[in-house]
């Protein structure tokens, strides 16, 4: 159906695209075809030169917020930067664009000036385990496995619950929040304890339960993970902001009968899947004295590649496996810091955008990173990139934002609604300031981001238009109580002498 809005004229094109959408222009009333147009005919603007859209909602009542930045970096089209252009918001979604001398004239709840910062799309931590921050610092300097087994699985062992759950995942969500995120991917036993604080701190998620062939405090084997996230899922169906999908630990935890159940359902239910793949060259050489067979082609071989599919880490990727991804549509989730920290190995970033592959970023948890900081790890991707191509041009500033926001809303399959500061889209963003030392002299907004930000720029977080940082403030969340609660744990653990 392509052919019915390449013969019309772009004027018109940019006329009802913007007032109602290519779809209703033409009388469309068959809803997915309608859909299926205006994504054509969004993709065709994005390709032309950028002009502000128009208003697609009711502008009779007062708009909910209307902000007035310094710059708005919308993330699509790539590179660009808008000057005295305000956002509107209504109903908790991106209602307009629009030149600031127009929008403050209009009604609103409340106008908010913001004379020294850029308002963005609030970044997507693709990878990440919560809870995992009461665990900062307890076993650093050491290799993935040593650190597993002797450090973290022991202590996890013995201290993971739902008080653990609950104070862990608040002072995550706390520190994301503060350092801009907005959506996270999460991936950490008892799911239902962070999904619970999730909706009260008002993020937005993508939750994985945990798949293992263990017994852990949670679930007894694999099969019950899958029971006890199935009803998780059940219950988040109709959620306005969290989603549940599949997160298998590892081909070296489970069985290929797990993964060939997990498949199945993946496909049956059009749910996420995420896994740690490739984290080391070491697990890749295991796989295959054991198996003859590479981590990557026994997860293709069981049917887990695909558009729904979230690999996280792939730090030794041959060129077959890297056609095996691209091949798949699947997508691959970088976690710079921790494989550095853990010395695990390089995610190769510029070959996989040179084959296509959408690359998100993600923290992992702060027991390896040790921070939750997307700036700084779409800073750290940026540098890592250039090194381990040995290419100053590979991963530009403009390439590594989309990481942290589009490239990670395409991975966990909400393009349609976050990732970007469009017409229509929900009204996911933040402020940082930019009138600090570290960012001046301002000759390039993007690099300022990308490379001189030190994560405290943040001033405001929205998430479906609901502020959740004002002025630098936490709104849902009770910073005091986060710190207090946090600090009992490290006594357990030193009592306990696991953590020696």
């Amino acid at each position: 159906m392509r052919f019915l809005w390449v013969s019309l004229p772009l004027k018109l094109l940019y006329l009802c695209g913007g007032m109602i959408g290519l779809a209703e222009a033409l009388s469309i009333s068959n809803p997915a075809l309608r859909g299926h147009l205006n994504r054509h005919f969004q993709a065709a603007c994005q390709r032309s030169s950028y002009t502000l859209p128009m208003n697609t909602t009711d502008n009779k009542s007062p708009a909910q917020l209307i902000v007035h930045p310094a710059w708005i970096l919308p993330i699509i089209p790539r590179e660009k930067v808008l000057t005295d252009v305000s956002l509107v918001v209504r109903e908790g979604r991106i209602a307009e664009l629009l030149p600031t001398e127009d929008a403050l004239q209009m009604d609103a709840t409340d106008h908010l000036s913001l004379p020294h910062s850029v308002l963005m799309p609030g970044l997507v931590n693709s990878h990440g385990h919560s809870p995992m921050t009461l665990l900062r610092g307890v076993a650093d300097d050491a290799p993935l496995q040593s650190w597993l087994q002797e450090h973290i699985w022991p202590l996890e062992a013995a201290f993971v619950s739902e008080q653990f759950v609950h104070d862990g995942t608040d002072l995550a969500l706390a520190e994301l929040l503060l350092g801009g995120t907005t959506t996270l991917s999460d991936m950490y036993f008892f799911p239902e304890i962070t999904a619970q604080r999730i909706e009260a701190a008002g993020l937005r998620a993508q939750l994985v339960f945990p798949i293992i062939d263990v017994a852990t405090a949670w679930a007894r084997d694999s099969d019950s993970c899958i029971d006890k996230g199935l009803a998780l899922r059940d219950h988040y169906r109709d959620h306005e902001l969290i989603e549940v999908g599949f997160g298998i630990h590892a081909t070296y935890s489970v069985t290929e009968s797990t993964l060939k159940k997990v498949a199945i359902l993946t496909h049956e239910l059009d749910a996420a899947m995420q896994i740690h793949l490739h984290e080391t060259p070491a697990e890749v050489e295991a796989a295959l004295k054991a198996h003859g067979e590479r981590p990557l082609d026994l997860v293709n071989r069981m049917g887990l590649l695909g558009p729904r599919s979230q690999c996280v880490h792939m730090t030794t990727l041959s060129d077959k496996d890297i056609a095996s991804l691209a091949d798949s549509n699947s997508h691959v989730v970088h976690c710079p810091r921790s494989n550095m920290k853990l010395a695990s190995g390089i995610c190769p970033v510029h070959r996989l955008h040179q084959a296509g592959i959408n690359v998100a970023l993600g923290t992992d948890g702060a027991a390896s990173n040790n921070r939750l900081s997307m700036l700084a790890e779409l800073q750290t991707a940026a540098l890592l990139a250039k090194l381990e191509s040995s290419d100053a041009s590979a991963l530009p500033a403009a390439a590594a934002l989309e990481m942290a926001t589009m490239g990670g809303a395409r991975a966990l399959g909400m393009e349609a609604d976050i990732g970007s500061l469009e017409v229509g889209k929900s009204a996911d963003m933040i402020a940082l300031d930019l009138s600090g030392l570290s960012t001046q002299p301002l000759n390039h907004i993007l690099s300022q981001i990308v490379y001189a930000t030190s994560g405290a720029e943040l001033t405001h977080s929205w998430v479906g238009g609901r502020c959740l940082v004002n002025d630098g403030q936490l709104l849902t969340l009770d910073a005091k109580e986060i710190r207090s609660r946090a600090s009992l744990w490290p006594a357990r653990f030193k009592a306990s002498e696991i953590s020696q």
